[in-house]
């Protein structure tokens, strides 16, 4: 399951997506993830859908990769559409037991289900399509104002980056973990999912113990190679908006121009 995990990973390809200035990207993918929540009627996904499907087509990676990524996080994905579901109040359509089905439970339900396989996705293309180098980079640069107020600006995105990058690389340690306690006869799948959950305590402290060495690994790697932070620190590539970045950024802009006025129109 762990190895379909998609967020973190970066998928090298030539792509124009790939070569847009990693600023703009996570820029749009911030303001697309805000433009999810403000959607209030089904019809303004379709605008959302064909966005992003284009972005998929640009980038170039498959679209089975990227789907892929959805897999790990199926479960949170109906849980909380059945959450919506059963506990939303309303006009009751359909009586289970003590829960109600009602008329606007199936609607915060459907939005909530498509806002998270649309949030995944995005979110997704964005480090498939993001060195770890310029996507830290990037955040830098965008916190650089900040400075000004005591933000550590180099630091915090070297952290953020490092953890992003290591999701895929913990989730594949946990695996691993799994099978070796598998093999000594661990059952990680029978039962009811309260069950599940507590077979899964055991993995803590292997995968704690391993994340911590990773860290010091890491740590010890960075200091042989003379890092002092971002004080002084010269770049090999200097980040520059293109050609490419100005079209990317305009038909980001007729994308949010198509919701806001779907949301004021449906």
């Amino acid at each position: 399951m762990f190895k379909n995990l998609t967020i973190g990973q970066h998928y090298p390809v030539d792509s124009p997506v790939h070569e847009l200035d990693p600023r703009v990207k996570i820029i749009i993918t911030f303001i697309f993830i805000i433009s999810l929540f403000v959607i209030n009627n089904f019809l303004t996904y379709v605008f959302v859908v064909l966005f992003l499907g284009v972005a998929i087509i640009k980038s170039k990676v498959p679209i089975k990769f990227v789907l892929k990524g959805l897999k790990p996080i199926l479960i949170i994905i109906v849980i909380t559409f059945f959450i919506n579901l059963l506990m939303t109040p309303g006009e009751v359509i359909l009586e289970i037991g003590p829960l109600d089905v009602t008329k606007e439970g199936i609607r915060q339900a459907g939005f909530m289900g498509i806002r998270l396989i649309l949030l995944i996705m995005g979110t997704s293309l964005l480090t498939l399509t993001t060195s770890p180098i310029l996507l830290t980079d990037g955040i830098e640069s965008l916190l650089n104002p900040f400075k000004k107020i005591g933000l550590p600006a180099h630091e915090l995105a070297m952290m953020m980056t490092i953890a992003l990058r290591f999701i895929p690389t913990l989730m594949e340690e946990t695996e691993k973990i799994m099978k070796a306690q598998k093999a000594r006869g661990a059952d990680f799948e029978s039962g009811n999912l309260i069950n599940r959950a507590k077979s899964l305590v055991p993995l803590l402290v292997p995968l704690f113990i391993s994340a911590f060495r990773r860290a010091d690994d890491l740590a010890m790697a960075m200091e042989a190679r003379c890092y002092r932070g971002g004080e002084h620190r010269t770049r090999m590539r200097q980040l520059t908006i293109a050609k490419g970045d100005y079209i990317a950024v305009s038909f980001f802009v007729v994308y949010t121009i198509a919701i806001i006025v779907s949301r004021i129109l449906w």
